[in-house]
């Protein structure tokens, strides 16, 4: 163990809004409470606020720049054209940002969070029994001091189980030492003794919307098996932090974590409670079915109160936790489409706040999603065709009545229309720039085609694609259109665990070696044959019907390897902020990542369409591990050869 002194948050001792459960109804009630003591805990009111803050907490963790800490850097993203250090930093494009840095890499969120609730967590299960409690209720202060850990051991590596009154014990006090403890003492001290009482104890249905269950703790518990035998395996021969043998203290190799990995996640499956899979990919993405039964763990949001939203559910606010404003990152200025006048600013799931933080490199829609007419994930992840809305508030007073406008061709668009198609393939007759109505996007035209066309070559940091899936919802009672409502945070649940995640731990398990009574093809096959099931076309903007599993179930291969699994996972998981775990959990980061493409888009140039391939400065084995915030080593109390210690190698 890494023996050094560090100021370590005191969980619980300064909370400003936390929450206490009611049976009154089926949601979580919140009322505001300064402090958390041993003796509150020791009361049922206790628990319950204990229990709840565990929950609202999740919104500190979820939603904001953390999304660009997972998937800026992989193959997933890049830089967007209006991107800062909080996105170009962690990239590791040479010549832009300054690199990972202990000042600017966003997993700080998880830091700067998640020591609060395992401590919160530790008051909940060290005196929850003398409040009479049952162990079903303190079984979820189990989960979340499991899941906190979990996230913080991946991100991190070592990490303390003493927050300064013992290991795994409610502390009171403001202290300035610690110990950072090794990754298997996390795993077996902490991770899977908790996630087990969690499942033994749980009910099988949540006790209240959106509360963990059995399903939610085996899905992390054979998520957190999965990791750990990867970490003892350790292929690829990166390092850990502090250092440690890569020995299990309960004697186990990674063999029988990878088989305990594969039955519980198949117990999850076969045990799935009131969750299941939704019928479609489009039906587990679409906002009016949020909340549905393939989403076991989220951050929650509503639209009709700010104090329980986290944040102004009708107004426009600066990016940052507790609101969910991730989506911003991903959505361009798509306004500039045709002279600012077709496609005006609106609070809806395929357009939203532009920011253009993060954009996507054109491999992601000639590799990882090449499969654009049987494969609904396309379709269902990314808004590819933005349409007229001039008629609605945000444009002026004269065009809001103006039935079409000409464009491409001298041909009339009307609202609802196409404005703007991103294609699926390159074609050859497309004539870049086309310029009518005064644009500068270096958007094309196509022969009798009224709307601008991009092919995906041309695919740049100012131009692409919005990511659908995670965009806002309409703001309840305002007008969808204009500010404050199309500038406002998303009032979504930001959705951090999924059902079929049961499915790909269980064939990712199978692959690497354990014994499988249903094969990691036929697991995968599942997943593929549901995206293969359409009834809406987002590009349409209709219903249809559409079964294209045989095609796809044919098309997978007959020996599953990790590669294809990790793409899988691309295209069922796109943009969620999996991506970083998954490829450092396979050490695979550098091999994926390396290198991407994407056309240059300068702000003042949205004309230029060279395609550059990009190699990022070299992966080395210590970026698998994000640094400890600065503002955390700043705050250590110990010399400077101390604090470089309690510091990941590297930073």
């Amino acid at each position: 163990m890494n023996n050094i002194k560090n100021k370590i948050a005191v969980a619980g001792l300064a909370l400003i809004a936390l929450f206490v459960a009611s049976c009154s109804n089926s949601l979580l009630e919140e009322t505001p409470r300064s402090t958390f003591t041993a003796a509150y805990f020791k009361t049922a009111d206790g628990v319950q606020s204990g229990l709840t803050a565990l929950y609202q907490n999740l919104r500190q963790e979820y939603g904001g720049y953390y999304l660009s800490a997972c998937e800026n850097g992989t193959d997933e993203y890049t830089w967007g054209n209006s991107a800062d250090n909080n996105q170009k930093d962690i990239d590791l494009t040479p010549g832009v940002g300054n690199g990972i840095t202990s000042s600017s890499c966003r997993s700080d969120v998880l830091w700067n969070a998640m020591f609060t609730n395992i401590n919160t967590a530790n008051g909940v299960i060290q005196y929850g029994s003398d409040a009479g409690i049952s162990p079903a209720l303190t079984a979820e202060a189990n989960f979340f001091r499991a899941f906190n850990y979990f996230m913080l051991v991946q991100t991190f590596g070592g990490i303390p189980l003493d927050l300064g009154a013992g290991e795994l014990q409610f502390n009171t006090t403001a202290v300035t030492s610690s110990v950072r403890n090794t990754v298997p003492e996390v795993y077996t001290k902490a991770i899977f003794p908790d996630l087990l009482i969690a499942i033994n104890a749980l009910p099988d249905a949540p006790r209240l919307t959106g509360t963990v269950t059995k399903t939610v703790a085996r899905l992390y518990l054979a998520k957190a098996y999965l990791t750990y035998g990867w970490w003892l395996q350790n292929p690829n021969n990166i390092p850990t932090y502090p250092a440690a043998d890569r020995n299990d203290p309960d004697g186990h190799d990674a063999n029988w974590y990878f088989q305990q990995a594969y039955n519980t996640a198949m117990d999850g499956i076969n045990n799935p409670g009131p969750y299941g899979l939704q019928p479609t990919f489009y039906d587990v993405n679409v906002a009016s079915k949020d909340r549905n039964k393939e989403q076991l763990l989220y951050a929650d949001h509503i639209e009709s109160n700010d104090f329980y939203n986290g944040g102004g559910a009708n107004q426009g606010g600066t990016v940052g936790s507790p609101q969910n404003n991730a989506c911003w990152m991903t959505i361009w200025n798509y306004t500039l489409i045709g002279g600012s006048v077709p496609v005006q600013r609106e609070q809806s799931q395929d357009l939203g706040r532009p920011w253009t933080r993060m954009a996507t490199p054109v491999e992601v829609f000639t590799k990882t999603f090449a499969d654009k007419t049987n494969d609904s994930r396309y379709d269902g992840t990314f808004t590819t065709v933005y349409r007229g809305n001039w008629n609605k508030a945000g444009a002026s007073a004269s065009t809001i009545n103006t039935a079409t406008l000409t464009f491409n061709n001298g041909m009339p668009i009307a609202p609802g229309e196409p404005v703007l198609t991103f294609l699926d393939t390159d074609d050859s007759g497309i004539m870049y720039p086309a310029t009518p109505n005064g644009t500068n996007l270096g958007t094309g035209t196509l022969p009798g085609r009224a709307d601008f066309v991009v092919g995906p070559s041309a695919i740049s940091r100012g131009v692409y694609p919005n990511l659908w899936k995670i965009g806002p919802s309409y703001v309840a009672g305002v007008d969808p259109v204009g500010t404050p409502a199309a500038n406002s945070a998303n009032t979504r649940p930001w959705f951090i665990a999924k059902f079929s995640e049961l499915y790909f731990i269980a064939a990712e398990a199978a692959v690497k070696g354990a014994t499988a009574t249903t094969s990691a093809r036929d697991l995968i096959n599942v997943i593929r044959a549901r995206a293969g099931k359409w009834t809406f076309n987002n590009a349409l903007n209709q219903a249809v019907t559409a079964d294209n599993s045989a095609a796809m179930v044919a098309a997978t291969p007959a020996t599953i390897d990790i590669d294809y699994i990790l793409a899988e996972r691309s295209r069922e998981y796109f943009g969620e902020g999996y991506r970083w775990y998954d490829l450092v959990r396979t050490q695979t980061w550098s091999k994926i990542a390396a290198s991407y493409s994407i056309c240059e888009c300068p702000s003042t140039n949205y004309t230029d369409h060279k395609l550059v391939t990009y190699t990022r400065t070299p992966i080395d084995s210590h970026y698998y591990l994000r640094p400890i915030p600065a503002s955390q080593i700043s705050a250590l109390q110990m010399d400077d050869a101390d604090k470089t210690a309690y510091q990941n190698p590297g930073y």
